[in-house]
């Protein structure tokens, strides 16, 4: 798994007062804790920007004061409105002690299923691993290359040396799932070009009862007036001299 070099310095003072200085200034408070003792420190907020903005995980080099730590992030606050980060806890970390991280997943191959016209759903994006620093991989590779429609791959099925898997083994990671396309024998695509025809050909109907009735209303108004020009002619007759 790839390192990530982060700077940051002492906090001389600790307090809610202090802390919202440094956000003014745009600092994040961060803690250490894990190694010989806890200690608080700050760091600018761009430095988190390769670290949570991406889908990957990472190791951290962090230097304060002319001392190096080798950590991860334990923890992160968000400010309620504005969505920034407004705290940071990092986990000091040797590489003779395994650690516990989350991975991102990696999908590999072309599916037979989605040739099919399945569906194809990523459940998992990342999956927690417990394993040594040096043992940590920068991502989980899972093969997609054997699945129709209805398989899928659990963690229980994922292998690696010297890693273990921390979520439940019959947690689904990936999924084909059936479309309606795919259960009624048609080609992807094809779903959507039949419901446009449908669409069209309910519109032409539509329209075209629409025609008829209008005929039929003209007809019904024009038998109307004829029979009120009979009544009336029967009702007041030409008188002869």
């Amino acid at each position: 798994m790839k390192t990530v070099s982060v700077s940051g310095s002492l906090r001389e003072n600790v307090g809610k007062k202090d802390a919202k200085e440094k956000r003014k200034q745009g600092l994040v408070p961060c803690v250490m804790y894990g190694g010989e003792k806890q200690f608080h420190f700050y760091t600018h907020e761009l430095a988190f920007r390769d670290l949570i903005y991406t889908p990957d995980s990472s190791l951290l080099k962090i230097e304060i004061n002319g001392k190096s730590y080798d950590a991860i992030i334990q923890d992160l606050q968000f400010h309620p409105v504005t969505d920034r980060i407004i705290h940071a806890d990092f986990l000091e970390i040797s590489f003779d002690k395994p650690v516990k991280i989350d991975v991102p997943v990696k999908l590999e191959g072309d599916a037979p299923g989605l040739l099919q016209g399945g569906k194809l759903h990523l459940l998992l994006r990342k999956v927690r691993v417990k394993a040594l620093p040096q043992d940590l991989p920068d991502f989980i590779s899972v093969d997609i290359s054997g699945m129709d429609i209805g398989d899928s791959v659990k963690v229980g099925s994922l292998q690696y040396k010297n890693l273990e898997f921390l979520n439940p083994p019959n947690s689904v990671v990936v999924i084909i799932k059936t479309t309606r396309a795919s259960a009624i024998g048609m080609e992807p695509g094809e779903e959507e070009i039949e419901a446009a025809e449908v669409a069209e050909a309910a519109e032409a109907e539509e329209a075209a009862e629409g025609d008829e009735g209008a005929e039929t209303a003209e007809g019904g108004e024009t038998a109307g007036s004829e029979k009120k020009a009979e009544a009336s002619e029967g009702q007041y007759p030409d008188k002869k001299k």
